[in-house]
């Protein structure tokens, strides 16, 4: 009886291995099936991330002139994609938006961003669209926007006469902006704090904390990778991330409860009581707005209206002063519509067509988001007669496609000129010029970054001549991450060029 049992048991085992081996052969007939974008050869188990060069964006540029428009790579157990011309992008982000619309959010993100319930990291489906509606009606729309304006007036005129007072003296021109848009983002948000010592304060911790923040949003996670890892954190990117977090939640925290313990027939307008407002409504049991729905919006508010709005102005800026005749003819057109003895107002912008063209141009050399946040498929499917693996990360190199030398004439040159008259919009419809993305996942912030940008921008050259130290050298360096930044700090000296000093205050 124990060999006849010993004897089944091993018909069973070869019954068992023989199925494992057929399925096992199937997979290897698929794959071979499949025709797969080519890439760089990795190792066994890490891939190719142990090659990944820090400035992925210019790094993938340079392998796209090897490998073509698409390619992949292996990073340790999971696929990447990377997608480098206008045609390609628009097979991703329009023909098939849809089955690209998804995420696949990194361990970072699930703890920066609560888990991932935010509208940048959400899935495609009925709780990111209700996200979306949320912040469309309830911040974002254009007559929010226009209802928001006395308090972007009041920011960038406190900003003005900061710089007024510290003129012909060293500022760092990205702390300025950051505080005025801070200031702006927040009183939108929860309303005035009160104390401009500690709105200074909080801003400068903050500033840090956003920088922070987006890059270990952007760094390749080995723990992402290969799972496996994850329990010993190798980059330390979970330790800091908690400790980011911890410092935002206690704020907002602070700023929900506050606000709780008020009367229940509140009157307040800004984005937080409405939310509470929305919270408190309930709804469809599917749809709850919930409280890390609600902190992570706050998150999304702060981190992606400070940080990727004013690394751009700072670009902006730097590139104006590499070349004093743009900023000339900049000027020249504030002198005309708005005069000498006057202050920019938003009702200005729209007839500041060269300025639009500068923040164009700004907007192509220095995409906000270079890679965009990554695609995830939610199935598989074909792009360029490729096969695209379900949960492949797919990257669109905008930074790229913006710098492409068959579309791009003199592409390395900051010339707004190539924007004047031009039918190029960052709606997202034209594939050659997607500084904020296209499809679904589109950047939902437009309307406001556009407005915080051209006004700032706007009086800071109306206001002021800008220098830097003698002796010293404009450095227009980038450096990676989700939201690309200047790698050095600019830091310029403001000089008053109005007429009367009592427009400085």
């Amino acid at each position: 009886m124990e060999l006849l049992g010993s004897l089944i048991f091993i018909l069973f085992l070869i019954w068992c291995t023989s199925l494992l081996l057929k399925k096992l052969s199937r997979n290897v007939q698929k794959k071979q099936s499949m025709l797969l974008p080519q890439g760089p050869m990795g190792l066994p188990i890490f891939g190719n991330l142990p090659f990944l060069n820090p400035e992925l964006h210019s790094y993938f540029t340079t392998l796209a002139k090897t490998y073509g428009p698409i390619f992949s790579l292996r990073l340790g157990n999971k696929n990447a994609v990377v997608i480098s011309t206008p045609s390609v992008a628009k097979e991703v982000l329009k023909d098939q938006d849809i089955i690209f619309a998804n995420r696949e959010v990194p361990i970072a993100g699930k703890l920066g961003l609560y888990g991932g319930s935010d509208i940048l990291w959400s899935p495609y489906g009925p709780e990111w669209r209700m996200l979306r509606k949320i912040c469309a009606e309830e911040m974002l729309s254009r007559s929010k926007v226009d209802s928001f304006y006395h308090i972007r007036q009041r920011e960038v005129r406190k900003m003005v006469n900061s710089l007024w007072v510290r003129r012909m003296s060293q500022v760092d021109v990205g702390e300025e902006m950051f505080m005025t848009v801070l200031n702006s983002i927040t009183t939108i948000l929860w309303g005035e704090c009160g104390n401009e010592t500690v709105e200074r304060n909080l801003g400068s911790e903050f500033r840090l904390f956003a920088e922070e923040f987006l890059m270990l949003l952007g760094v390749p996670n080995i723990s992402d990778f290969i799972p496996c890892l994850a329990y010993f954190d190798l980059q330390g990117i979970e330790k800091k991330m908690k400790r980011l977090v911890k410092r935002f939640d206690d704020v907002f925290e602070l700023m929900i409860n506050e606000r709780m313990r008020e009367d229940d027939n509140n009157k307040k307008k800004d984005f937080l009581q409405g939310l509470l407002n929305l919270r408190k409504e309930g709804g469809d049991e599917k749809m709850t707005l919930t409280e890390s729905h609600l902190k992570s919006l706050l998150m999304d508010m702060v981190i992606g209206g400070t940080g990727t709005t004013t690394n751009m102005m700072e670009f902006m800026l730097a590139e104006m002063m590499n070349d004093p005749q743009i900023m000339k003819k900049a000027q020249q057109e504030l002198e005309a519509v708005v005069g000498v003895n006057n202050i920019v107002e938003e009702s200005h912008i729209k007839n500041l067509h060269y300025l639009y063209a500068v923040m164009k141009e700004t907007l192509r050399l220095h995409p906000p988001v270079p890679l965009l946040v990554p695609h995830c498929p939610s199935e598989s499917c074909t792009i360029s007669g490729y096969t695209i693996l379900k949960g492949t990360r797919v990257f669109i190199n905008v930074w790229a496609i913006h710098r492409d030398p068959s579309f791009w004439e003199n592409p390395l040159k900051f010339d707004p000129q190539r924007f004047m008259n031009s039918k190029y919009d960052y709606s997202g419809n034209d594939f050659n010029y997607l500084p904020f993305g296209s499809g679904r996942r589109i950047c939902v912030g437009i309307e406001i970054a556009e407005r915080m940008f051209l006004y700032l921008m706007a009086s800071l050259l109306h206001s002021f001549e800008w220098k830097v130290s003698d002796g010293e050298k404009l450095d227009l360096e980038e450096k990676f991450g989700l939201a690309l930044k200047k790698k050095k700090p600019l830091m310029a000296i403001p000089i008053p060029r109005l007429l009367s000093q009592a427009l400085y205050e």
